[in-house]
């Protein structure tokens, strides 16, 4: 039986593992992983629902990141 597949690249690098980092660090750790597209936000931002393959999106509190999801 062929072993299970294990997800490579940004799609296996999970968003909470940004949480609580520095802003600065969690970009450049972020683009090193192979994110094509980080964006950060400040609270409360109004933002499109569109869902872009290859995009984290960072909610960053103080040059914190607050809270962390894909797309």
């Amino acid at each position: 039986m062929a072993p299970t597949p294990t997800p490579s690249g940004p799609q296996a690098d999970p968003p909470e593992s940004y949480v609580g980092l520095d802003a600065g660090e969690a970009e450049r750790r972020a683009r090193g992983r192979g994110w094509t597209t980080v964006r950060s936000l400040p609270p409360g931002s109004v933002i499109t629902m569109e869902y872009l393959e290859g995009r984290l999106n960072f909610e960053v509190d103080d040059g914190t990141v607050r809270r962390c999801w894909k797309g």
